[in-house]
């Protein structure tokens, strides 16, 4: 097995490492594989063989020899157990034994990561109190205070997409953590901007049933960095130089930014449109979302430059 293939096979073992994806999320990884068989036409075949486990992850841990490569490679996966909030015992043990496999215990720089990226993704705890709630959904009527402004909103949800955009240009492979707590933030302050206290559980839900996947959308951003660094321009080099170097495009912008305006359609509709309305709206958000990405990637890459981890964590933080 190649490098290349040796990462995404990585990747892919990571996406259902805790061995209890529901459909939806298989559906979106399977998705995300048939999307980039073009740029990456081995990528099909090795979600089968990881699903079927014709490929074991010694196959792809022996193809890494350069430190950078295994680095790089642990911390994607790292990212990816975490993307949809604390690991499970699945996880946990899928890490250790992949770190284990990369010869990365007692490495710095893994370890560095380690404690960003789970501090990141322990949602409950830097959720706002609403969000943590009990209850699946209250509904909060707010007959005091005056109709949401769409032009406010608006603007919320641009600036949300920027911030998500800047944060998949950072050099630091944790950083990508923050984006679904994020995410979450923004559904939350829509919804509540219309009425709703929602809870973590519904919001999460509801980024499901929209297409927005947890673990799919991290696995998205690293195979893109892999495929348009690593296996196009940046053929032949280490991947520890892909993994300190901002990529040239952040896909996470129009994923954010159709998720917030396809949020802000159902929660002033009274929350009345389907699962299947749902999913064509956000589709349908998406494609202008991504033509967006191209005009607003220098005040991304503007953001980007002035982030530091204690201003990631303190925006993961706040309300």
């Amino acid at each position: 097995m190649n490098p290349d293939n040796a990462l995404l096979t990585i990747a892919l073992f990571a996406a259902f490492a805790d061995g209890a994806k529901d459909d939806r999320e298989r559906e979106h990884v399977r998705r995300f594989a048939e999307s980039l068989g073009a740029q990456a036409p081995d990528l099909p075949r090795l979600y089968q063989d990881v699903l079927l486990k014709r490929v074991t992850l010694r196959d792809a841990t022996s193809a890494l020899g350069d430190l950078g490569q295994r680095q790089f490679a642990y911390e994607m996966a790292l990212c990816i157990c975490d993307a949809d909030g604390r690991q499970c015992d699945t996880e946990r043990a899928f890490l250790a034994d992949l770190k284990r496999q990369l010869c990365l215990d007692g490495d710095a720089q893994v370890a560095d990561a380690e404690s960003k990226a789970d501090a990141l993704a322990n949602l409950d705890e830097y959720a706002p109190a609403a969000v943590t709630a009990p209850a699946a959904v209250t509904a909060s009527v707010a007959a005091a205070q005056p109709a949401p402004s769409d032009a406010e909103l608006d603007k919320t949800i641009l600036n949300y997409a920027i911030l998500n955009g800047a944060l998949e240009l950072l050099p630091q492979t944790w950083a990508s953590v923050a984006i679904i707590p994020l995410q979450i933030k923004m559904v939350y302050r829509i919804g509540r901007a219309h009425g709703y206290e929602l809870d973590q559980g519904h919001i999460k839900e509801f980024l499901a049933t929209v297409g927005v996947g947890l673990t799919s959308q991290y696995l998205e951003q690293f195979g893109r960095k892999l495929l348009g660094g690593l296996l196009g321009k940046m053929a032949g080099k280490t991947v520890g130089g892909l993994g300190r170097a901002a990529t040239g495009m952040a896909f996470s912008f129009a994923s954010t930014y159709a998720l917030g305006h396809i949020a802000k359609r159902y929660y002033a509709g009274g929350r009345q449109m389907s699962a299947a309305a749902l999913q064509q709206g956000f589709q349908q958000m998406l494609e202008p979302a991504k033509k967006l990405q191209a005009d607003y990637l220098p005040q991304m890459r503007q953001r980007a430059s002035g982030l530091d981890a204690g201003q990631i964590m303190a925006m993961v933080r706040g309300g």
